[in-house]
């Protein structure tokens, strides 16, 4: 028996941060609890320019069949028109796949990183699940008299009862091993058919979880919370756009994008982790990205597949790492991307 891990580096950063993940992977495959083989795989912008490829033909098959994860880095080259690839491959992968939970901590290492006065790493531990197949990034919609004074553009919002009921059904879940209480938030005063939906499920799953918190708040006073009270939040459950800006701003009061850390996840399926911060071109190959971004995502992985020891004790180095200062000059150190994963592989040894 082995877990077979698909590594797709990407583009910019993503490549030099996926080389400081795999490296603390490999230093832990010894005493990992089932082996594991890493199969690298160029899919990126490069490979779009040299042949016109994004996802090669039988690609998502393979992964689907014969891979328990992928280990995922960034994709955008401004050499990509659209970003026909980054939108092939990730976006394809994820509705493909149907990793229906983003699945995004946000989480407080160390009080000097939070810009939040008076919070410390007490206030802030909560978990965001995003609604990660549907909602306003399905692509249905279209436009009319284009380029035109008279131009109409639609995005359709869509959501479906099976869509919702298992992300909120996923969130209560998580709940019950965490601090027992979901905070569902949606926007159903304005978007009345859609939400409506949201609220309708969420008042009937919560019966099935009365050993859990259920409440409710819409999006625009949830992001308010965030920022006021983050110590109120510990399961936070959204559609897909909500989701994507609420995590950003989680991103935010813990230390950057540079920390954060994501899963696209079905459980029991081959499922994707990768950092949220992009490929960052304009800083690419000058050693000052962040990788423990990646580098905690690979702990999410390493979870997904049952591997909990290791996960834990990637995520105690990323800590001892960050309370000492052996970071990128994104969180106040001095360290190269090379040097800053160096330092959480002497904290692992």
């Amino acid at each position: 028996m082995k877990n077979k891990v698909a590594v797709v580096p990407g583009d910019g950063i993503g490549v030099e941060v996926t080389a400081e993940a795999v490296k603390v992977l490999e230093a832990l495959a010894p005493s990992l609890r089932t082996s594991i083989e890493l199969v690298h795989y160029d899919w990126g912008a490069e490979r779009w320019l040299k042949d016109r490829t994004t996802l090669p033909e039988g690609a998502f098959e393979d992964l689907r069949d014969h891979h328990q994860a992928i280990l995922f880095g960034a994709l955008g080259d401004p050499r990509v028109p659209e970003q026909i690839h980054a939108r092939d491959i990730l976006l394809g992968l994820r509705f493909r796949l149907d990793l229906y939970i983003n699945l995004r901590p946000v989480k407080l290492l160390d009080d000097r990183l939070t810009p939040l006065r008076g919070k410390t790493t007490r206030d802030i531990d909560m978990l965001v699940l995003r609604e990660n197949t549907e909602g306003l990034y399905v692509g249905v919609g279209g436009n009319f008299k284009k380029g035109t004074p008279d131009e109409i553009a639609i995005n359709e919002d869509v959501n479906t009862r099976k869509g919702v009921e298992r992300i909120l059904r996923a969130a209560f879940e998580m709940a019950r091993g965490r601090r027992k209480k979901v905070c569902m938030s949606d926007k159903a005063n304005a978007l009345t058919y859609a939400h409506g939906l949201w609220q309708r499920a969420f008042k009937e799953i919560a019966v099935d979880y009365k050993d859990v918190e259920a409440s409710h708040l819409y999006v625009d006073v949830a992001a308010m919370e965030m920022v006021r009270a983050p110590e109120r939040f510990d399961v936070l459950v959204t559609s897909n756009m909500f989701g994507d800006i609420l995590t950003d701003l989680g991103a935010a009061i813990v230390g950057g994008l540079g920390l954060a850390a994501s899963g696209n996840i079905h459980p029991g399926r081959c499922s994707l982790f990768e950092p949220v911060h992009g490929s960052a071109p304009d800083i690419a190959g000058k050693g000052l990205a962040n990788p423990l971004g990646a580098i905690s995502s690979t702990a999410m992985m390493l979870r997904h597949l049952g591997e909990e020891s290791a996960a834990t004790r990637i995520e105690a180095a990323v800590e001892r790492v960050v309370k000492e200062s052996r970071v990128t000059r994104d969180l106040g150190g001095k360290l190269s991307t090379q040097e800053c994963g160096k330092s959480v592989l002497d904290a692992l040894a």
